[in-house]
């Protein structure tokens, strides 16, 4: 089978390997379509760490980082229950660690727990996706806790992917309105085209810094991860700010802040309940994963792509390892 492989930093290449066997536990899929998480994607390609602390070792397993996932049950390894050759299935939760292969390839072994069958109606574009839609999950089943969203005036800081995903959550679990912020003009035109009320760059006046005035929040979703904008969203929100970005930096929690019952949320757990919740949005369509797909490429033209993604040109990719 065909499979990529980061060489070095900024060099991949498709590399021949045998198929996966499945083990206990494990079902072996044929890929249909994967999809960047461009974060991982930049990173890797960069050799940077995606999270602090971690070490990068040369040439990366093969298939790594790819892992939000569709494809087609063809083999189950011993004591799995629930699955059968020809379900279609979707990863709602990442194999774990370096070491085991990543999804760009055309097979991979899987754990059987991390998967959910999904209808055999749906294109890749709108499932292949459905871990990052998991992921934005989690941060709302946080903000529900505090009754933050329900009747609420939210914010999503950064328009990328998760965050459009937080823009359509917002509005499928009621927000009275919803806000978007970010810097590029076409992914502010996206967030409007799937939901918001109202998109604007952080350096614009449309949302006043105070905590308790007629404009501000009552909640927002940090979906980028830099100090800048959550200290941005903190100035303005009453109740809570959701960090979903991965958080390289000290944040300074203003002293305004012990008023109120103020809360700064950092992430929580992956966890199935909020995979099944975000794949009932999606059959509900309340969740639309397809327009965050903007290229389908090969997996050949993996290095073209994260290239894309980098510069802004691109929100996620659908790679397809059977494309020539």
């Amino acid at each position: 089978m065909r499979a990529l492989q980061i060489k070095e930093p900024g060099i991949a290449e498709m590399v021949e390997l045998p198929c996966p066997i499945p083990g206990p536990g494990e079902v072996l899929l044929k890929v249909y379509a994967i999809s960047t998480c461009p974060h991982w994607d930049i990173h890797m390609m960069a050799g940077e760490p995606m999270l602090a602390g971690q070490v990068l070792d040369y040439p990366l397993t093969p298939g790594q980082p790819g892992h939000e996932m569709t494809g087609e049950v063809l083999e189950c390894g011993e004591g799995v229950d629930g699955f059968s050759p020809g379900m279609r299935v979707a990863a709602w939760q990442d194999r774990g660690g370096s070491v085991a292969q990543g999804c760009y390839a055309q097979y991979v072994s899987f754990r059987a727990t991390s998967l959910m069958p999904v209808s055999a109606d749906l294109e890749p574009e709108q499932i292949a996706s459905l871990e990052l839609a998991m992921c934005v999950q989690v941060i709302f089943d946080q903000l529900e806790l505090l009754d933050t969203i329900r009747s609420k005036r939210i914010g999503v800081g950064g328009l990328g992917p998760a965050g459009l995903i937080a823009v359509q959550m917002a509005r499928a679990y009621g927000a009275t309105e919803v806000l978007g912020i970010d810097p590029l003009s076409d992914r502010r035109a996206m967030g409007l085209s799937l939901g918001a009320d109202s998109t604007f760059a952080p350096g614009d006046q449309m949302l006043p810094e105070g905590r308790f005035s007629d404009t501000s929040l009552d909640a927002a979703i940090d979906c980028t991860g830099l100090k800048s904008s959550i200290e941005y969203l903190i100035a303005r929100s009453r109740k809570a700010v959701g960090i979903f970005g991965v958080l390289r930096e000290d944040v300074v929690f203003p002293a305004d802040c012990w008023r109120g019952g103020f809360s700064l949320m950092g992430y929580a757990s992956h966890n199935r309940s909020a995979a099944e919740k975000a794949y009932q949005l999606i059959k509900d369509h309340h969740l639309n994963l397809a327009p965050l797909i903007t290229h389908r490429l090969p997996l050949s033209r993996y290095q073209e792509g994260v290239d894309l993604l980098r510069q802004h040109a691109a929100t996620k990719i659908l790679f397809d390892p059977w494309m020539d």
